[in-house]
């Protein structure tokens, strides 16, 4: 296994690139991947949430790729993601490499303009990064051809079936080059991702890094027993800890709901779920990046793709009802090695329940009963008393003035970036 990314075939300027990122030692699965992804060999990739895959996949593609050129609505390489979110991830991690190698790339998700992204297509892209969905609409009104696409990768491909993409992503595999490289990368591969693996690629390298649960070393895990009627309560103390925090819940009206309590009670909050626009998503997203809020209130589609820095703590204000949801949900903390820890609010009727999601997703946690106010809720969580003065909910940052676009290389890439904002 490499040592450092000097000991892999990778293009020079992609090590360049990631020696000013200080970038020097490879991760698990990047030194064990990329070698049989670099020789252009079909692949299945596991590991744990942070662990490094979107570079295991994208120095690859952008190896085997560097300095070529697409035609207008032919993309070369194709990232298919679940959500808009890790769509919007995957571009930002990949970025400065594809510039670096003279690779365009263009994102297409939901919730954006559709002939905006149609004609960012009709210029020309080397590396298209696209939510099924929206690329279905692309390929069925003809803005996009995808027999010229020689690599295609499927990130959170588990995902991807269980939200009823897989029709989708298979009509979409059927319609790239049939001798093209196929490579899944996912924190897990189970369930109906072996219908894609039996019916789209060929002998593949597997590539496993972790333990079939998932669990993470440096990641605690507790169960909080409360009354629900402190419920609520819980939440707000725990969101006015003096650190970020994510707060998953069920329902995107849950969300709305626990996000409009938290501001009642003087907790710098936001929701981020499904039914906002695009606009609202990466507005939530960026203010819980920089701190102007502290807590942000999510439904699942945030467990998968959401990389935050130096989060330590996620609640599952709402148990998750199964365990590779447990396991993505708690994959926000404790990424890259870090520490963190994961709590689960637990009703009276919901402990037989969470025990057996618990058991499925190979997790122990410490069991603890706790009211608002109690010394334990502050040791475990940071969890503070709120203000109780209601703020509101912060306002959008003013949109910067546009910038001219530089030449060379990386400026179709940097247009394409300002577009998709």
């Amino acid at each position: 296994m490499a040592g450092s990314f000097a000991d892999l075939p990778l293009n020079p300027a992609l090590l360049a690139t990631l020696s000013r990122h200080g970038l020097t030692t490879p991760s698990a699965i990047q030194a064990t991947a990329l070698p049989d992804a670099i020789a252009g060999r079909d692949m299945l990739g596991r590991a744990q949430t942070g662990s490094g895959k979107t570079l295991a996949f994208g120095l690859a593609l952008l190896t085997r790729l560097a300095g070529r050129r697409a035609q207008s609505r032919q993309p070369i390489a194709l990232v298919l993601v679940p959500t808009r979110e890790l769509a919007t991830q995957v571009t930002t991690a990949l970025a400065p490499y594809a510039g670096a190698v003279g690779l365009r790339s263009t994102t297409v998700v939901g919730g954006l303009s559709l002939q905006r992204q149609a004609d960012a297509l009709r210029r020309g892209t080397e590396i298209l990064i696209a939510t099924p969905g929206r690329l279905n609409d692309l390929t069925e009104r003809g803005d996009c051809r995808l027999d010229r696409v020689e690599i295609t990768v499927l990130d959170e491909a588990d995902q991807m079936a269980d939200m009823g993409f897989l029709p989708q992503v298979s009509k979409l595999l059927a319609q790239t080059a049939p001798d093209g490289q196929r490579m899944l990368f996912s924190a897990t591969l189970d369930g109906d991702v072996d219908r894609l693996v039996r019916r789209f690629l060929t002998d593949p390298a597997r590539h496993s890094v972790d333990p079939p649960a998932g669990a993470v070393v440096t990641m605690d895990h507790h169960l909080l027993h409360i009354e629900m009627a402190d419920k609520n309560a819980t939440a707000a103390h725990i969101g006015a800890r003096d650190g970020r925090v994510i707060m998953f819940v069920g329902t995107k009206h849950r969300a709305d709901r626990l996000a409009r309590h938290l501001l009642a009670n003087g907790v710098p909050a936001a929701a981020l779920h499904g039914g906002k626009s695009q606009g609202q998503r990466t507005r939530a997203l960026d203010q819980f990046r920089t701190g102007t809020i502290n807590a942000l209130v999510a439904t699942d589609v945030a467990a998968r793709g959401i990389h935050i820095d130096d989060l330590d703590l996620v609640v599952n204000v709402d148990p998750p009802t199964d365990g590779k949801d447990y396991l993505h949900r708690g994959g926000r903390t404790a990424r890259a090695g870090r520490s963190g820890t994961v709590v689960t609010l637990v009703l009276p009727d919901e402990k037989r329940d969470t025990a057996r999601m618990l058991a499925t997703a190979g997790v122990t946690a410490q069991s603890t009963g706790v009211r608002p106010g109690d010394a334990a809720l502050a040791r475990i969580t940071g969890a503070r008393t709120p203000s109780g003065v209601p703020i509101a909910a912060p306002a959008a940052a003013p949109k910067p003035a546009a910038a001219k676009p530089s030449t060379g290389a990386a400026t179709g890439a940097t247009r394409g970036r300002r577009r998709r904002r």
